[in-house]
């Protein structure tokens, strides 16, 4: 655990393994129906994706993975905390929606693999909380971008960089702010060619 793990994009693609962990009635309130949320992690880079739903039905959870999986591929075997039966419910719905795919349902987890996924939902909660309150809503659905982009960009002791790293192999960019710009400059900025003149005159004094 303490020693640093690499993670090259062949060993990835080989060895894809997510899970999605269901949580009902947020204790934070909600807006509208919507109270479940669905949480994607890919193992290897500890990469998550968090989606609100208005029910926990086999199909409206393989409607959500499928826009997911569209975007960052397939994985080879999926698990779901509802056991092997609803896993499978959901590879059944994804078939038929997506005609080819071929996804195996896992094996029963190791105790140790199931805490760690725990405390990562737990931490999510407490995130999600944190936001509603701090932005005085209670419209959750809208935090869990902002929570699922601070659970990817935090440092990760076990992969030893933040899992957006993992899995893009860069950093985050928040815009200009990720830039070598002056914050103080960036303040400033009110259009293209103000940033255009900033640059110019940064670079005289060069």
């Amino acid at each position: 655990m303490g020693s640093e793990v690499n993670i090259s994009k062949d060993k990835s693609n080989k060895q894809q393994l997510f899970d999605i962990i269901q949580q009902t009635h947020i204790q934070t309130g909600h807006g509208g129906r919507t109270r479940m949320i669905k949480e994607l992690q890919y193992h290897l880079t500890k990469c998550i994706q968090l989606r609100p739903l208005k029910s926990k039905t086999a199909e409206e959870v393989a409607h959500n993975l499928l826009h997911i999986f569209l975007t960052f591929g397939a994985p080879n075997i999926l698990h779901s905390d509802n056991g092997r039966e609803f896993a499978n419910k959901i590879i059944t719905e994804l078939c038929l929606m997506w005609d080819g795919v071929k996804i195996m349902h896992g094996k029963p987890r190791h105790s140790q693999i199931q805490g760690s996924i725990e405390r990562a939902n737990q931490d999510i909660q407490n995130l999600l909380r944190a936001w509603i309150y701090e932005n005085n809503t209670n419209k959750w659905k809208d935090g869990l971008y902002f929570v699922q982009f601070i659970k990817n960009t935090a440092y990760h002791e076990y992969i030893k960089q933040s899992p957006y790293e993992a899995m893009f192999g860069t950093k985050a960019k928040i815009g200009l702010f990720s830039s070598s710009l002056p914050r103080d400059k960036v303040h400033e900025l009110e259009s293209e060619e103000h940033l255009e003149n900033i640059i110019k005159n940064m670079s005289t004094y060069l």
